[in-house]
């Protein structure tokens, strides 16, 4: 009679060892959509510091008594302006 523990431990090992590797390629996967999701924001922020720095720029050259806008301000596609800060109802009125 011939005993197979040492060989159980081996494929046992190396079973355990493909759960990681697979785990470790699944956490991969997550931390490059995370990664690309951070880069879209970071994207999205810097567009918008440069539109608010533009308003600013163009409301500082109107106060400045020239009554011409910056010529960088100008320069740039109009776009509507957003109110930096949205209003949302109070708690209250959904009771």
């Amino acid at each position: 009679m011939r005993f197979y523990l040492f060989e159980l431990q081996a494929d046992a090992h190396i079973r355990k060892s493909r759960e990681y590797l697979e785990e470790a390629h699944l956490k991969r996967v997550e931390h490059e959509a995370a990664a690309e999701h951070h880069q879209a924001l970071s994207t999205m922020y810097t567009q918008r510091i440069a539109r608010i720095e533009a308003e600013i720029r163009e409301a500082t050259g109107l106060r400045s008594g020239n009554g011409q806008p910056v010529e960088d301000a100008a320069s740039e596609p109009l776009r509507l302006k957003s109110d930096s800060v949205v209003p949302y109802p109070s708690r209250a009125s959904h009771a």
